[in-house]
């Protein structure tokens, strides 16, 4: 099996809300969303983690940073990018656009307005934009 990329970062410690959140930045969102999808079915992946990171906001007071349609948005496209038994390393060399932190794969789907309205942050929309193709990864 896969080393531990984040050591501090496991699902157990994610679902306990016993993450230090000077080391949960965006990679390590995607670490552990890629350990749901690999470990779970799409539909439990996204209920667990989902849970999970409203447990945790609410321990660290940051209920302002949870965003509906961004976390099922990056779950969806770990799911659909997760090769089978393939390591987290590999995963993250071929998926930049979605590991590195970078706006770019969502606005190739989503208009700021549409995104970053409170409707989008309360429940999952769907994207609002097509995606050029060309611009796909």
């Amino acid at each position: 099996m896969n080393a531990i990329a984040y050591p501090e970062v496991t699902i157990e410690k994610f679902e306990a809300s016993d993450i230090d959140p000077d080391h949960f930045d965006h990679e390590a969102h995607v670490y552990i969303g890629w350990l749901y999808v690999r470990e779970y079915e799409l539909p439990e992946a996204l209920a667990k983690f989902d849970a999970g990171l409203k447990r945790l906001v609410i321990k660290l007071s940051a209920e302002g940073k949870y965003h509906a349609t961004i976390t099922w948005f990056f779950l969806f496209l770990i799911s659909e990018r997760c090769e089978a038994d393939e390591p987290w390393h590999d995963f993250k060399r071929r998926n930049a656009d979605i590991v590195g932190g970078s706006r770019d794969v969502l606005s190739r789907y989503y208009s700021d307005a549409y995104l970053f309205s409170d409707r989008a942050r309360e429940r999952f929309l769907l994207p609002d934009k097509i995606p050029n193709p060309d611009l796909a990864a």
